[in-house]
C-alpha cells in the first residue's frame, strides 16, 4: 500500500514539474494534479497497454517512437477527462509524456530508494 501511495505522490510531483517545463501543459492545483495522476495511470495501465500490444510491430519498427506517441495520446485523453488539467496540443502532449516519464522515474527512485531490495 505504501508503494502505491509513493508512486502516486511521485506522479503528482512529476505533473507539477511537467507544467513548469513544458509550455502547453497546465494544472490548476493539487487536487487536479492528484486526479490527473490517477487517470493517467489508469489510462496507461489499460488502454495504453492494449494499444502498445496491438501496435507492437509498429513500436518495434520505429524503435519505440510509436510507444511515445501512444503515451502522448493517453496524456491528451486524460486532459479531456480531468477538469483543471489541460494539454494544448499533440506536441505539448508528446514532450510532456517524455518529461513525465523521466521525472516520474527520478522522483520515484528518490522516494523509494530501497524498492530494489527484497524484504525477508
Amino acid at each position: 500500500m505504501t508503494n502505491i501511495l509513493l508512486t502516486w505522490l511521485a506522479s503528482i510531483v512529476s505533473l507539477f514539474v511537467v507544467t513548469w517545463i513544458v509550455p502547453g501543459v497546465s494544472v490548476s492545483g493539487i487536487g487536479a494534479a492528484a486526479v490527473a495522476a490517477v487517470v493517467i495511470g489508469l489510462l496507461n495501465a489499460t488502454l495504453g497497454n492494449i494499444l502498445k500490444l496491438l501496435g507492437l510491430p509498429i513500436v518495434l519498427l520505429t524503435f519505440g517512437l510509436a510507444a511515445l506517441v501512444i503515451n502522448a495520446l493517453m496524456l491528451m485523453l486524460a486532459s479531456g477527462f480531468v477538469p483543471g488539467f489541460h494539454v494544448s496540443g499533440f506536441f505539448a502532449a508528446f514532450l510532456g509524456s517524455i518529461v513525465l516519464s523521466l521525472v516520474s522515474w527520478v522522483v520515484g527512485s528518490i522516494l523509494r530508494p530501497n524498492s530494489d531490495k527484497r524484504r525477508d
